[in-house]
């Protein structure tokens, strides 16, 4: 992680100028966080994308992140910081429908608007409707049609065995698939 020596961007700066070039790409700006109190302070760049993000990936993404930046920085003054392109991470919610669509076959834990919570692994997601393989009482399992409007939180969950093979069939994920 280079020290860029140049004065720290806003958050907007830097969301238009990358978000065209990573969606070039395939990839998506999630978020921008700008950290002028860090030392050094710190800009990072939350990108997300539907085949992932690997080390390749994201050196590749921070490369194109600070040429872009360097095209900004030109004109201002130096100022010394810190550039950080990095994936969403499992702890971040699933906000959009396309982070439910990303993380199908995954283990979700879910709060519904009605307060009720649903532990469950993400199906197909289609026209904001999300559906969810979940066990009942004697570990059936069956699949939930959910609203995406329903849910007011959705995070994975980081899994120490190995899925279910019914529960990823069920899901619309293949063997291969959930082991990439």
């Amino acid at each position: 992680m280079p020290l860029r020596s140049v004065r720290l961007p806003t958050q907007q700066q830097v969301k238009e100028l990358l978000e065209g070039e990573f969606r070039r790409e395939g990839y998506d700006v999630e978020d921008v966080v700008i950290e002028p109190s860090a030392r050094p302070p710190r800009v990072t760049v939350i990108a997300d994308g539907d085949r992932g993000l690997n080390l390749d990936s994201l050196g590749a993404l921070s490369r194109l992140a600070s040429g872009l930046l360097d095209l900004l920085d030109e004109s201002e003054e130096e100022a010394p910081y810190l550039l950080e392109v990095t994936s969403r991470g499992v702890d971040r919610p699933l906000t959009a429908e396309r982070h439910y669509r990303r993380a199908q076959g995954r283990m979700v834990e879910m709060t519904l608007t009605d307060g009720s919570q649903l532990t469950g692994r993400l199906g197909e997601t289609t026209d904001g409707v999300v559906r969810l393989v979940v066990a009942d009482r004697r570990r059936a399992l069956t699949v939930r049609e959910l609203s995406l409007d329903d849910v007011a939180n959705a995070v994975v969950q980081v899994e120490f065995s190995s899925p279910n093979p019914l529960e990823l069939e069920l899901a619309g994920v293949s063997g291969k698939e959930a082991e990439e």
